[in-house]
């Protein structure tokens, strides 16, 4: 749209009245965005024609320096930082196979959940690290993620079905022809808000990620850990490394993980009044 505004602003300041007709850009912009800068009251109608409703602010959000540097370092919501994590992240997930990545997220780790080791039996340990991980997952999604915006383009989308459904019944083109529009530009908007919640994954993965490798790391250098054993529910007694699960091979350990972190993480959503989804 800001091609839009940039072109029906200068057809105002080449009118004398400073007022701009459809038929004056016409040629610059589409019938869709012309009816958008109405509906949302960038333009008003007067006696001579349509004018813009705040020039000062319309010449602020177009060339205003801060706001172009905010859009040239804002892609969807995402900062550089928030790029690093992610890097940071999937880096991490290469410790699953490359030793020396491994090794040094667990020694590191080590030195600040080593005591929860020795002092607990390795499934208080899983538990702890589900707890970790649950509470910093539903925070930053808490933090992060924009319910309010999906609600309000599901809103806008029914809105649009609506109005399509008016003008076929009236066999109104040009109304037709600005809903298209309107469509394709709520389309944009809604993905560029999916890119934005993708944020809350990253952090999230940034944080279970190091302990989730730690934990791997211990079982396999800690042989008092390795040796330990778990009654698992309606499957016995086994070792942290047997496979619980016969259609999907996950060891014992990561089963007893998903399952402390995923009951654990609803109860705290609960707790908390933490929407992930749009209501």
């Amino acid at each position: 749209m800001a091609d839009a505004i940039e072109a029906v602003l200068e057809r105002t300041r080449d009118d004398d009245d400073g007022t701009v007709e459809w038929s004056d850009v016409r040629d610059d912009i589409t019938s869709g965005q012309w009816g958008r800068l109405i509906e949302r009251g960038i333009l008003v109608d007067d006696e001579e024609g349509f004018q813009l409703a705040d020039v000062d602010d319309v010449e602020d959000a177009l060339y205003d320096d801060d706001v172009e540097e905010a859009s040239e370092d804002d892609d969807g919501g995402w900062r550089t930082i928030d790029k690093l994590a992610g890097v940071s992240a999937v880096g991490m997930i290469l410790g699953y196979n490359f030793s020396p990545i491994r090794n040094a997220v667990g020694n590191t780790l080590d030195l600040v959940l080593g005591p929860v080791t020795g002092s607990l039996p390795f499934y208080g340990v899983v538990l702890v690290a589900a707890v970790l991980t649950g509470v910093a997952s539903v925070l930053v999604q808490g933090q992060m993620m924009d319910n309010s915006a999906m609600d309000g383009h599901r809103e806008k989308m029914e809105e649009l079905k609506e109005r399509r459904k008016r003008a076929q019944e009236n066999d109104d083109q040009e109304a037709l022809e600005q809903i298209n529009q309107e469509q394709q530009e709520l389309v944009m908007e809604q993905f560029g808000n999916f890119a934005s919640n993708f944020r809350p994954m990253v952090w999230t993965m940034a944080v279970s990620i190091p302990i989730f490798l730690w934990m791997y790391w211990q079982l396999g250098t800690d042989p008092s850990v390795t040796s330990q054993t778990m009654v698992m529910p309606m499957l016995g007694e086994m070792g942290w490394r047997e496979s619980a699960l016969a259609v999907v091979p996950f060891p014992a350990w990561i089963v007893w993980y998903f399952l402390c972190s995923m009951s654990l993480s609803q109860l705290l959503r609960k707790a908390l009044n933490i929407q992930t989804t749009p209501g």
